[in-house]
């Protein structure tokens, strides 16, 4: 059963000015996301956004409470219905806590099954390609478009 936590990881390289983007398949949706999971029962946000991290790319990084952090919330009715079904009864809003860790100038993901295709764009265009509004948000807010 699903809590009502997830994380969102936003992987950068070259000092900001890029930013991962990676496309679920046909059977996760079909869209542009970052990486992105939910929180196990007993884990903790840092030790999910890890975990998401390393299982849907392959990075290894220490998340830490010195990574910057925003949160935002949506409503559990923008899941589709089979995704609502594994949530507990009771949660009405997932919580998603945001992170932005920064990879290796060189590194490049090896996705998951999840996943089939990825991109780094500038920040400008990655908020453009995201699906949700939210996550385009938060985006905006952990990633400036002209990082300095």
């Amino acid at each position: 059963m699903r809590t009502g936590a997830e994380v969102a990881i936003f992987v950068t390289r070259k000092s900001a000015s890029e930013v991962l983007v990676v496309h679920r398949s046909p059977d996760q949706g079909g869209y542009w996301h970052v990486v992105a999971g939910g929180v196990e029962s007993g884990e903790s946000v840092l030790e999910a956004a890890a975990r998401e991290l390393r299982e849907e790319t392959g990075l290894v990084a220490e998340v830490t409470a010195g990574v910057e952090v925003t949160e935002y919330a949506y409503p559990l009715t923008e899941e589709p219905a089979d995704r609502r079904a594994g949530y507990d009864p009771s949660v009405v809003h997932v919580e998603v806590t945001c992170f932005r860790v920064e990879a290796a100038d060189d590194w490049e993901p090896t996705l998951d099954w999840e996943h089939d295709g990825h991109r780094w764009c500038e920040p400008g265009e990655a908020v453009a390609l995201l699906r949700w509004p939210a996550t385009a948000r938060a985006l905006r807010q952990l990633v400036p478009a002209n990082p300095s």
